[in-house]
């Protein structure tokens, strides 16, 4: 059979979101492997410990808390990402080595989706075509994603009719403005203020969660509070998760 790795997604933050297929996946596991990102982001391993707990259904397994190599803060950024998934793919090709049998079944635990903003599918085939590879398969369970939450919270459709919608950053959106219907993630820098101020915009932060956020409006109406918030919020807990759409003015 060989050493197999489930990338399991598991939603945007409540364990409700979890689907039957990830459950199966998750009892399918002997092994768990999850960064550790420091103690400001401790509750996101927690969450996953909460989720295991929950929907496992006989003790056994095993948590492998691996360090997550820092990402360079230069001005280079495809280059400080590159460097950063080749350090992530060392700690973990030596994690699955030591911490997984031959014929052992490990398991990754995605926020939201593996397919949206996630490094884990990239790391994974960067280990499997290393020169000295390690041997193992893997298979991808979906998630709900932090944007089918964000809609799903403010009752709203993603998309004007007809209308395409695109998924960026706000590294991107400061680059390059707002032209039609987008979801904005991994901003930290509030870069919907570039944007007119009757832009429309539906924001949502810990998406999912306990201590979720969620602000609606033009950006005009509501840039500064949800600014305030989100400053607030990440003080308060260490980390931030947020997103948001943008739709133009009729």
């Amino acid at each position: 059979m060989g050493r197999h790795i489930h990338v399991i997604g598991i939603g945007a933050g409540d364990p409700d979101y979890v689907t039957v297929q990830a459950i199966e996946a998750l009892n399918d596991t002997q092994v768990f492997f999850a960064m550790d990102k420091g103690e400001a982001k401790s509750d996101l391993v927690a969450l996953r410990r909460e989720i295991c707990a929950r929907f496992i259904r006989e003790p056994g397994y095993r948590f492998v808390e691996l360090p997550d190599p820092k990402r360079s803060a230069g001005s280079d950024y495809r280059g400080a990402v590159a460097d950063w998934h080749a350090a992530r793919a060392r700690v973990w090709a030596a994690a699955i080595a030591a911490e997984l049998g031959r014929d052992g079944v490990g398991a990754f635990l995605a926020w939201g989706d593996p397919s949206l903003y996630d490094s884990t599918l990239r790391i994974l085939e960067a280990i499997k075509t290393d020169a000295g590879g390690l041997e193992f398969t893997f298979d991808v369970i979906p998630g709900i994603t932090a944007v089918q939450a964000l809609t799903a919270r403010h009752r709203i459709p993603l998309n004007d009719v007809g209308e395409p919608v695109l998924i960026t950053t706000g590294r991107k959106l400061r680059a390059h403005g707002l032209d039609g219907s987008a979801v904005v993630m991994l901003d930290a820098e509030c870069s919907f203020q570039v944007c007119p101020p009757d832009t429309r915009i539906w924001w949502g932060a810990y998406l999912g969660t306990d201590d979720e956020l969620l602000v609606a409006g033009t950006v005009g109406e509501v840039a500064t509070r949800i600014g305030a918030l989100r400053a607030e919020a990440r003080a308060r807990h260490g980390w931030i998760m947020d997103t948001y759409l943008l739709r133009p003015a009729d």
